[in-house]
């Protein structure tokens, strides 16, 4: 039985992390020839602690324990830590304290590392050597974060999913937050990534919203704040009303037909007037789309693929088709209503068999709303039942939900606020308490405060956005990111001509300089688990040490200038290749 360091279960607390990780680097830990498998995150000094203490381990006649390497939660604690004597010591047939002793002694020197001890019960931590960041920090570029954890792979990231007639609510800024820097962390370790919507143009709402347009001649004045408008009325004259539900529900059946009439010259007029406003949202959050599915297609298709597998995955049940969850630990759900209408279910097999047959993609990320879990699991399921490689290749990543603290804002249609009723309301608190005179700064940090406050926990975490503390230039908050990152232009501002040749460097090793030799490696995390709250926790960790150590240290004037600029310049590029992963545009000026 081969024995996995402590840690791990740390690095990887979700058994779909693990999973997926393995499953995604087991060539390229077999071609790298480490045993440890965190080996191939890491950058070169790491592998060769990971080579050293796979040595040691050997030379000691212990066998089937996986060395890792990780940071210390506590900078004073070393840069880099193992517990392999705890993982090993049960082997080794002695204590974790006396593995730890046997193995740094077996170490010997290693290349860059200036000290190695023991702490607690048998923590082994390494401390490098000064010579290690001053190269490091030189090194860092325009191009610095970048790697190769995800080259060759090809990556479909659908999200934004509109629903055509209804307004671009919250939940869709939320889901367009997340998709979005899922899709750039994917891109910037080295993915092929292609961005996808999947607009829901052909259902019961759009319905509603069409019989009111049409019952109340609203026709010849259509723009996206009448068809809210006429989504709202429809709805409630759906519940209201039989003859007006009756109604609905045959322009509902008629738009799967693609009848010729006044339901579909309005449908089709309104669906362009959706999509054209969609791409015009999307483009103001910094989204882009390459290819758009529509429900209409995917309805067709799913219909077809639901019927043809029936009764081998799907069965008939008073007239509708279902799936039979319960048999696989899930809930039943229909596919095909008793009309022969494909509902929801049946449209996502459909959107499927399209994605792979026009991408064929390694994974396809679905970024979605937690409250739809069980749901997809429902889907995956059948789905994989038809086709075993779409249920493997695709992930549905699952946010939280959104509420608000210190401020409410208002709807205009039902009971949801819009999401540029938001943006609005935010960026007028950023003009007012900070105030910004120029709209498009303005623009920028009210991005980043929503941006920052969706992106800062994990996948699942429900987002609670606080009015005042979200748009803050100080502590935990997308603005003080871009505070950070103007306050280091401006210092390099001054100074036009920094000298890059040789230069005193300090004894010390400040956290800052620690902190920024991680970003490759945080990147790396957070592509391999699919989630960019490791990056939007680490910038905020940076962003502090960097603006305490910029407190303490005079830089212009310093003995030491030339070597500290190149580490205010290295946190500049590191900060703004942080934040344009996490959706965030580095400002000039504030």
């Amino acid at each position: 039985m081969r024995l996995v360091s402590q840690s791990l279960s740390h690095l990887y607390r979700n058994p779909r992390a693990f999973a997926q990780r393995l499953a995604l680097e087991r060539r390229l830990i077999i071609q790298s020839g480490l045993r440890g498998v965190s080996a191939i995150l890491l950058p070169v000094i790491q592998e060769d602690l990971i080579h050293k203490i796979s040595s040691a381990l050997k030379a000691l006649g212990i066998d089937g324990v996986e060395p890792m390497i990780e940071f210390p939660g506590d900078l004073t604690h070393g840069d880099f830590a193992t517990n392999v004597a705890l993982a090993g010591a049960k082997v080794a047939g002695t204590t974790p304290r006396e593995l730890a002793e046997k193995l740094v002694a077996e170490l010997g020197e290693i290349e860059g590392v200036e000290k190695v001890n023991i702490a607690g019960p048998g923590f082994i931590n390494f401390i490098l050597s000064r010579e290690y960041f001053s190269k490091k920090i030189q090194g860092v570029g325009e191009t610095w974060g970048r790697g190769e954890k995800l080259k060759g792979k090809n990556i479909l990231v659908e999200y934004a999913q509109p629903n055509l007639f209804k307004p671009f609510h919250i939940g869709h800024l939320l889901n367009t937050a997340v998709g979005e820097s899922l899709s750039r962390v994917s891109q910037f370790s080295g993915a092929t990534v292609r961005n996808i919507s999947y607009p829901s143009d052909i259902s019961l709402g759009v319905a509603k919203a069409i019989w009111s347009i049409l019952k109340n001649k609203k026709e010849d004045d259509l723009t996206i704040d009448a068809m809210g408008e006429a989504y709202v009325d429809g709805t409630k004259q759906y519940e209201e009303s039989e003859e007006a539900k009756k109604e609905i529900n045959a322009i509902h059946t008629a738009l799967h037909t693609a009848e010729d009439g006044d339901a579909w010259r309005v449908y089709q007029k309104g669906r362009a007037l959706n999509v054209e406003y969609f791409n015009h949202i999307t483009a103001r959050l910094g989204s882009s789309f390459d290819h758009m599915f529509f429900e209409s297609e995917s309805g067709v298709i799913g219909k077809e693929i639901v019927m043809r597998h029936t009764p081998e995955v799907f069965q008939e049940s008073e007239g509708a088709i279902i799936f039979k969850g319960e048999d696989y630990g899930l809930h039943t759900r229909v596919f095909l209503t008793s009309q022969g209408l494909p509902v929801y279910e049946a449209k996502d097999i459909g959107l499927l068999s399209l994605k792979f047959e026009k991408y064929n993609p390694d994974l396809s990320i679905v970024v979605t709303d937690v409250e739809q879990k069980q749901y997809f699991e429902v889907v995956k399921k059948a789905a994989s039942l038809i086709n075993k490689t779409w249920g493997d290749n695709s992930l549905y990543w699952q946010h939280g939900r959104l509420r608000f603290a210190g401020g409410k804002v208002s709807s205009r249609y039902g009971n949801v606020p819009l999401a540029e009723d938001l943006l609005e309301k935010v960026i007028s608190i950023v003009s007012e308490k900070a105030k910004e005179e120029d709209p498009a700064v303005s623009e920028k940090v009210a991005l980043a405060s929503l941006k920052y406050a969706f992106l800062r926990g994990g996948s699942g975490k429900n987002i609670v956005f606080d009015f005042e503390k979200s748009v803050a230039v100080e502590g935990d908050s997308g603005p003080y990111l871009q505070y950070s990152y103007v306050r280091a232009r401006g210092v390099l501002d001054k100074v036009k001509n920094a000298n890059d040749g040789s230069f005193n460097v300090p004894k010390e090793v400040s956290n800052v300089e620690r902190l920024l030799t991680r970003f490759p490696s945080v990147v790396a995390r957070s592509a391999d688990e699919y989630e960019p709250h490791y990056i939007t926790t680490y910038l905020t960790e940076l962003a502090s040490a960097f603006n305490s150590w910029y407190a303490q240290e005079k830089v212009i004037g310093s003995k030491y200038e030339a070597y500290y600029l190149q580490v205010v310049r290295a946190f500049a590029h590191t900060m703004k290749n942080g934040l344009w992963l996490l959706g965030i545009e580095a400002p000039e000026k504030m």
